[in-house]
C-alpha cells in the first residue's frame, strides 16, 4: 500500500502549490484511519527538500515518485521511492529520509547510533543500514521485484545534518552499511541527485510504482523452516528497527558477561508476530558461532519437537536436543553452568518442574541461576494456564536476588499478522481484552472471515494448504481428547452435530505443524502456541460467548482432559471472584494466541451464534466498502456472508 504516488512534474507542483500535505493527510485518513500532527510536520519539511533534489532538468519528468509505501508482512514504511529506468534496467531508488541534526557512533555493536529522538537520547539503526533493510525486506516479500528484475538501490538523505571532520555518521565503522546504502547530508544535495540519475535516466516505462504496489506476496518464510539454513551460518531474516538494536544489545552483553564474569539478565517485552522467536533463533545461531554454551530453552514441546524435525539429516541428534532444552531442565544446574541461556515464550515458564510438578522450585529462578547471561522473551498477555507465571516482575525480581544486572527492552514492530499492528490492536478490543483506538480499524490487508458453517471453513483452509502446507485448522479446548483414538484420525473428537462436522485433535505422536496430512486435524492451544502458519482457522467453542452486548467466558465449558484450568473448580470454592478472574483472562488470551497464528488471515467459527454474529458486525464496521474496488467489495462481502 502506498499513501501517495505521482509523477516527478506533479510531485514538485504539489509542494509548490501547498497542496502535498493535505493530500498526504486525506490519503492517510482514508487508507490506514489515523495519523499524527507530527507525521504530517514530518511530511512537510522532509517532502519539501525531496522537491529540491527532484527539481534537476536530468531528472526525466515522467519520473515516478511514492510516499509512504508499506513494507509486505511488516508494520514498516519505506519513505520515499523514485522509478525510472537506466536505458537498460528498471529501478527504484528507495530513500530513507531523517531529520536528524547529530549522532554518536557506538562501538562494539554492528551499525547502531545514538540520536536524539522522542525527546532523550536513543540507539538506533544506523541510517544506511535502514535504508538497506528495508529495501531487502521488500526484494524479499515482492514476487514483482524479483520476477521483473527491478533493482532495488537504497540510500538515506539527512537533509538537516551537517558533516564534521571525521564525523561519526561516515565513520569507518559503517563502511560496509554505507557502501550497500549511501548516505547524504546538508549540502550534498547535488550528491544525492547524481545517485539518483545513475539509476534513473529516463521515466518509469512500466509502472514500476504500480507493479511494487500490487507486486504479489510471496509466502513468508517461517522460523520453522528456515532454521537448518541460518544454523548453517546463512542469514535468513533481515532484522529491522528494534530487533537489531536489542539483537546487538544482546550479543555484546552476553560475550562481555563471558569475559567479566558480570551475571546480567535481559527481558525483551512483545506481542504475536513481533519477532522475537526469530530474535532467539539468531542469538542462538550467533552465540554457538561464538564457541559459547548457548541453549534455546522453552516451556512448550511444540516449537522444539518442530525445529528438531526440521534439523533432522542435518545434525545428530544430540546436538539437536543440547540445543533446545524444556524449561525444566535446570532444577539441579550448577551456578554459571551455561554461558547463556535463551528463554522463549518466558510467560508460560512454571514454578515447578517435572512431570508431577515436584521437582525444584522455581524456573525463572532456575535458568537466572544456571547462566552467566540469560535473556527471557515474554508476551505477559500469552499466559493460557494457571501454571503460567512466567512474568516480568518475577523476572525482575530474581534477578535482583542474585545481583544481575537487568536490562529492558520492548519490541513493537509487527510481522506477523501481514504486519497489521491494527489487526492486534482491534483483536484486543473485539475480544474485550483491553479498549483500544482500533474499534474499527483491524487493517487493510489482512484477510479476516467469519464463517456461518465449519464446514465450509475447513475446505477454505485445505484449499490454501495445498499451495505450501501452511495452513491449519485451531479449535479452543472445549471437547475432549480421550486417551483411546489419540493417534487415529477416524476417531472424531470434536463434533458440531447441528452443522454435521466432525474433525480430529491432532494426532499425539506426530508433528502436527509441519506433517503433510494434517490439515483435517485441529490443534490446540498447546500444539501451536509458538508457532506460526500462513492461514488459520479458528473453531471458537462454548468457553467463550456474547450476551447483552458483552463477550463473556464461562471456565466449565472447558474439557476435562485440558490441564489449562487444573485446580479451578476448587478455587472456585474458596475464592470465586479470584477463579473467575484467572479464568477469564486464560480464556480471552488462548482466544487471542490462536487468532494471532496466522501471518495472512485468520478465519473463524462461532458455536455460539451471537458471538458469531458479533464478529461479523465488528468486521462489516472494519470495513469501508468506498475504499474498495467493485471486484474486491464483492469478495469481501462474500467472505464475511460465508458464501
Amino acid at each position: 500500500m502506498i499513501i501517495y504516488e505521482a509523477s516527478k512534474t506533479e510531485f514538485i507542483s504539489d509542494v509548490t502549490n501547498e497542496l502535498l500535505v493535505e493530500r498526504l493527510y486525506e490519503s492517510y485518513q482514508q487508507k490506514i484511519g489515523r495519523t499524527s500532527k507530527s507525521e504530517i510536520n514530518s511530511w512537510e519539511n522532509s517532502l519539501h527538500r525531496m522537491s529540491n533534489v527532484m527539481q534537476d532538468d536530468d531528472i526525466p519528468d515522467d519520473t515516478a515518485v511514492a510516499i509512504e509505501f508499506k513494507i509486505p508482512n511488516t508494520s514498516k514504511r519505506v519513505d520515499f521511492l523514485i522509478a525510472g529506468h537506466d536505458g537498460k534496467q528498471d529501478h527504484v531508488v528507495v530513500v530513507e529520509l531523517k531529520q536528524w541534526s547529530e549522532i554518536e557512533k557506538v562501538t562494539g555493536k554492528d551499525a547502531l547510533v545514538s540520536t536524539y529522538l522522542g525527546g532523550g537520547k536513543r540507539t538506533v539503526t544506523h541510517p544506511s543500514y535502514q535504508a538497506w533493510s528495508y529495501a531487502a525486506l521488500i526484494e524479499d516479500f515482492n514476487q514483482n521485484v524479483q520476477d521483473q528484475h527491478i533493482l532495488l538501490n537504497p540510500c538515506a538523505y539527512l537533509h538537516n545534518y551537517r558533516q564534521t571532520e571525521n564525523d561519526p555518521l561516515t565513520d569507518p565503522h559503517y563502511a560496509n552499511h554505507i557502501a550497500k546504502a549511501p548516505v547524504f547530508t546538508k549540502g550534498e544535495i547535488q550528491k544525492l541527485r547524481d545517485f539518483i540519475k545513475k539509476y534513473v535516466r529516463f521515466g518509469d516505462r512500466n509502472g514500476l510504482i504500480y507493479q511494487i504496489e500490487h507486486g504479489k506476496i510471496r509466502p513468508s518464510k517461517s522460523l520453522q523452516d528456515s532454521l537448518a539454513n541460518m544454523l548453517k551460518g546463512n542469514q535468513e531474516f533481515v532484522l529491522i528497527d528494534e530487533q537489531k538494536v536489542f539483537y546487538e544489545e544482546a550479543l555484546n552483553l552476553a560475550l562481555d558477561s563471558i569475559k567479566t564474569g558480570q551475571k546480567r539478565v535481559m527481558v525483551i517485552e512483545g506481542g504475536p508476530g513481533t519477532g522475537k522467536s526469530v530474535m532467539a533463533v539468531n542469538l542462538l545461531v550467533n552465540l554457538i558461532n561464538e564457541e559459547l554454551t548457548a541453549l534455546y530453552v522453552s516451556k512448550n514441546s511444540a516449537p522444539r519437537n518442530v525445529y528438531a524435525s526440521k534439523l533432522k539429516g542435518t545434525m545428530k541428534k544430540t546436538q539437536i536436543d543440547n540445543l533446545f532444552k524444556g524449561s525444566g531442565s535446570f532444577t539441579e544446574s550448577e551456578k554459571d553452568e551455561f554461558d547463556v541461556l535463551i528463554i522463549d515464550e518466558a510467560h508460560r515458564l512454571n514454578e515447578k518442574s517435572g512431570l508431577f510438578a515436584n521437582l525444584g522450585e522455581n524456573q525463572v529462578k532456575e535458568a537466572i541461576h544456571a547462566s552467566k547471561f540469560t535473556i527471557f522473551f515474554i508476551d505477559e498477555n500469552q499466559k493460557v494456564t494457571l501454571k503460567d507465571i512466567g512474568s516480568i516482575d518475577l523476572i525482575k525480581e530474581f534477578a535482583a536476588d542474585m545481583n544481575a544486572e537487568l536490562i529492558e527492552g520492548k519490541l513493537t514492530s509487527q510481522f506477523r499478522c501481514d504486519g497489521s499492528d491494527a489487526y492486534i490492536a482491534w483483536l484486543d478490543d473485539v475480544l474485550q481484552i483491553r479498549e483500544t483506538a482500533n474499534a474499527n480499524d483491524r487493517g487493510v490487508d489482512y484477510d479476516f472471515r467469519v464463517y456461518d458453517d465449519p464446514n465450509h471453513m475447513l475446505t477454505d483452509i485445505e484449499e490454501l494448504n495445498k499451495k505450501n502446507n501452511k495452513s491449519r485448522m485451531l479449535a479452543g479446548y472445549c471437547w475432549e481428547w480421550p486417551k483411546n483414538g489419540r493417534n487415529n484420525t477416524l476417531h472424531k473428537d470434536i463434533e458440531i452435530p447441528e452443522h454435521n462436522f466432525k474433525i480430529s485433535w491432532n494426532l499425539s505422536d506426530s508433528i502436527w505443524a509441519i506433517e503433510q496430512n494434517s490439515v483435517a486435524e485441529a490443534g490446540c492451544i498447546h500444539t501451536s502456541q509458538g508457532l506460526e502458519f500462513d492461514y488459520v482457522g479458528v473453531i471458537i467453542g462454548p468457553d467463550i460467548s456474547f450476551e447483552n452486548g458483552e463477550v463473556i467466558t464461562d471456565f466449565t465449558k472447558r474439557a476435562k482432559t485440558d490441564q489449562s484450568l487444573k485446580g479451578i473448580k476448587t478455587m472456585a470454592k474458596e475464592d470465586p471472584e479470584k477463579a473467575q478472574a484467572l479464568a477469564d483472562r486464560i480464556i480471552r488470551n488462548t482466544y487471542r494466541t490462536l487468532m494471532t497464528r496466522g501471518q495472512k488471515g485468520c478465519f473463524v467459527f462461532c458455536t455460539n451464534p451471537k458471538l458469531n454474529d458479533y464478529f461479523r458486525e465488528r468486521l462489516n464496521k472494519s470495513v469501508d466498502y468506498e475504499d474498495l474496488s467493485p471486484s474486491k467489495a464483492s469478495l469481501v462481502a462474500e467472505c464475511e456472508l460465508d458464501y
